[in-house]
C-alpha cells in the first residue's frame, strides 16, 4: 500500500510549523527502520486546497498532519477526516481566493478521475500561538508532538 505522509505549515511562524516538525521526526524514525521500502514517503508542503490534493494523486493512503486553531486547548491533538473539515469554519491562511478547501478538492479530483486515496486521516493539533514570526513551537505543542510521531507510526506499521 502507497501511503504519503504531508507534514504542512509555516515553519517560520511559530506553531503552524508543528505538522513540518512531526514530518521530519517521522522521517527520523522511518529512515532509521529503513521503513521508505515499503511504500512509505514523508513530505511537508505550506499549500492547500488543489495543490494538496494533486500531492496526493497515485496514494491508496495520506496521513496529513498540520496545526488547528479553534477554542480547543493548545496541545490537543485531534484525529479528522475529510467529513470533519467539511463542517469545520474555512483555514484561516488562504493562498488564493481561487482555490477551494481539501474537501472540496478532493471531490473535484474524484470527479476527474484522479487516483486519489480512499483513506485520508488528518492529524490535527490545537496551537497557541500560529501569529509571530519564530521557527520554535509552545511548550503545550512541542509537548504533543512524540504523541502525534506514536499515532502516525502506528498508522502505517499496521499497514505492512
Amino acid at each position: 500500500m502507497k501511503t504519503i505522509i504531508i507534514g504542512l505549515g509555516n515553519p517560520y511562524l511559530s506553531d503552524d510549523g508543528v505538522g513540518i516538525v512531526v514530518s521530519r521526526e517521522i522521517e527520523k524514525v522511518l529512515a532509521a527502520q529503513n521503513f521508505n521500502d515499503h511504500g512509505v514517503v514523508v513530505t511537508e508542503a505550506s499549500v492547500g486546497g488543489l495543490r494538496l490534493m494533486e500531492m496526493m494523486v497515485g496514494y491508496d493512503q495520506a496521513i496529513l498532519i498540520d496545526s488547528l486553531v479553534s477554542d480547543g486547548q493548545p496541545g490537543t491533538v485531534r484525529c479528522l477526516t475529510l467529513a470533519d473539515l467539511d463542517i469545520m469554519p474555512p483555514t484561516q491562511h488562504s493562498a488564493s481566493a481561487h482555490d477551494a478547501n481539501l474537501p472540496t478538492a478532493v471531490a473535484a479530483g474524484r470527479i476527474m478521475g484522479f487516483a486519489l486515496p480512499d483513506k485520508i486521516i488528518i492529524y490535527a493539533i490545537e496551537c497557541a500561538n500560529t501569529q509571530t514570526f519564530g521557527e520554535e513551537l509552545t511548550t503545550a505543542v512541542a509537548t504533543v508532538v512524540p504523541e502525534v510521531v506514536t499515532a502516525v507510526l502506528e498508522e502505517i506499521t499496521c499497514l505492512v
